[in-house]
């Protein structure tokens, strides 16, 4: 059996939760790097416990102030971040130098975040081993980069406390970010298996938003510690909550606007026009082989928006089609329901890009933009594998796509979905 029909038919399920080799090198180094530390600290004790002790409340705070977070945020905990590089990155506290090193800086960071993560783990909400890695791992390359440098003197030889101190702290947060992007990314790619350029670039555009507000407060703590003492922390930290604040609304707004229009999809289903599941396992498998193929940013919100509506224009038809199988109807007869649903999607006030991917799902792939040509190859492959299609499972239509890609399907898009589908996509349609 082939990889592809193992994963469409459900013959290898048993891999998928498997923590991938990445992701446990990366746990191990993470364990390896924390016991270090706290056994450091053990030994030496913590160098000026009121610094570890403001700093690490702070970091708690701002890791209980994760209330509210929305599944899917990059950084569910901005102001416990914003505080763990701040103290990595802290040289002076009201004048005077601080010794707290690279191993004093990563103790009192996760044990700060390990407490203020409690009442959520309590509630089962706690952060993810993937989330607390990436920030054990940031972290140190931040006090790496920074603490040995400034306890030998030859950061304050070379650069002193004027602007270059604050343009060489901003520059250490912008690679620290960078460096999180990157690992993200691996985390994302070891799990998802899709390509990391495109996730990469995700991640990158995520750090324009909330990461760079992160970065800066980070800047601004540390470097008004250095002046003002520990006073300044509360000062600095409420921009940050603001910006949180506004962030979690509009990201609210736009994950209410997307179930309204996952609920507007299934009008279809609820009508009895289209099988149940079909608009959001179109819209799941499209979004797979869109990332497959490089697609990111705005390019998949158009699609996951088309994917899910790609079937609205049967609500115009006096006889539904049987089972919603508009794959396995005269090409005139499927651009025309597509026609339909694009004019019913102008009217929801969506991007007009979304309904031009809905119009033009029927076209010849080679007059198609990409996001239609997945929507078409994935609505085919899922009414071809319904119970009343023709085919006889997965493998057979895959293959009745093989055999259209000189007209109707584009052969890339089909290699993908063969590639998502030998990985495990989403089940075929007929499940429900």
């Amino acid at each position: 059996m082939s990889a592809a029909a193992a994963a469409a038919t459900g013959a290898g399920p048993r891999t998928r939760h498997r923590t991938p080799l990445t992701v446990t090198a990366l746990y191990g180094t993470c364990a390896l790097l924390t016991v270090t530390s706290v056994g450091w600290t053990l030994l030496h004790g913590i160098a000026q416990p009121r610094n570890a002790l403001a700093f690490g409340v702070l970091i708690a705070v701002g890791e209980l102030a994760r209330w509210g977070a929305l599944p899917g945020e990059r950084e569910p905990a901005p102001l416990g971040a914003a505080g763990a590089l701040a103290y990595a990155l802290l040289g002076q506290s009201a004048g005077q130098p601080t010794s707290h090193g690279v191993p004093g800086t990563l103790t009192v960071v996760v044990a700060a975040a390990l407490a203020g993560a409690v009442p959520h783990a309590a509630r089962g909400r706690g952060p993810t081993l993937d989330h607390m890695a990436r920030r054990v791992l940031t972290v140190t390359f931040a006090a790496v980069c920074f603490q040995p440098l400034y306890g030998s003197g030859r950061f304050g030889e070379h650069i002193g406390q004027g602007p270059y101190y604050a343009v060489l702290l901003l520059l250490l947060l912008v690679l620290t970010a960078l460096c999180d992007a990157v690992l993200a990314a691996l985390v994302l790619r070891a799990r998802s298996g899709h390509p990391f350029g495109p996730l990469l670039r995700d991640e990158l555009r995520a750090l324009l938003g909330i990461g760079s507000a992160v970065c800066a407060t980070g800047a601004v703590i540390a470097l008004g510690v250095a002046v003002a003492g520990l006073w300044a922390l509360p000062v600095f930290c409420v921009p940050l909550l603001l910006t949180q604040l506004s962030f979690r609304r509009y990201a609210a707004v736009r994950t209410t606007y997307r179930q309204t229009i996952a609920s507007l999809a299934r009008a279809t289903e609820i009508a009895g026009y289209t099988p149940h599941g079909h608009a959001r396992r179109v819209a799941e498998l499209s979004l797979a082989v869109g990332r497959e193929l490089g697609l990111s940013g705005s390019e998949l919100t158009v699609l996951e928006y088309a994917a899910l509506m790609h079937d609205i224009g049967q609500l115009s038809l006096v006889d539904p089609v049987p089972a919603g199988a508009t794959a396995l109807l005269p090409v005139a007869e499927q651009r025309r329901i597509a026609l339909l649903g694009g004019a019913v999607v102008r009217q929801t006030g969506v991007p007009a890009t979304v309904a031009v991917v809905v119009e033009q799902q029927a076209d010849p792939f080679r007059e198609q933009p990409l996001p239609a040509r997945i929507v078409r190859a994935v609505n085919a492959y899922d009414d071809l594998t319904g119970e009343s299609s023709p085919a006889s499972g997965p493998l057979s239509a895959l293959e009745r796509l093989r055999l259209g890609t000189g007209h109707d399907y584009q052969p890339e898009v089909v290699e993908s979905l063969a590639r998502v589908l030998s990985r495990g996509g989403p089940a075929p349609g007929g499940a429900g």
